[in-house]
């Protein structure tokens, strides 16, 4: 039995769930989890646990996390999020200050 953590870079597209689930596949092992899911439309890492470090989740510190985001004013999509046919635009508000931003 393996234990210990493997840090994955997640692609785009990739549940964390197929992730998990490729893992255990790969090393054998029902004992895979991860700290925590990322959508699919989000990249990044992504730290499984492995076999009795899956407990040891709890004593991470999730307060060090960071996320970068990008976004787009002024577009309604099908979905309402990124992956959706843009159905509307407002050109207007291509652009806007960071004055406008934080008022918001």
């Amino acid at each position: 039995m393996i234990n210990g953590f493997l840090v994955i870079n997640k692609e785009y597209g990739v549940t964390s769930h197929r992730v998990v689930a490729d893992i255990r596949r790969i090393l054998g092992q029902k004992e895979v989890g991860h700290s925590g899911t990322l959508d699919p439309a989000a990249t990044g890492v992504l730290v499984l646990g492995i076999g009795k470090a899956t407990k040891a989740f709890s004593l991470l510190d999730e307060d060090l996390k960071k996320y970068r985001a990008q976004i787009s004013f002024g577009e309604v999509t099908d979905t309402q999020d990124a992956t959706g046919k843009i159905i509307r635009a407002v050109p207007e508000m291509s652009f806007l200050s960071q004055a406008q931003v934080a008022g918001a």
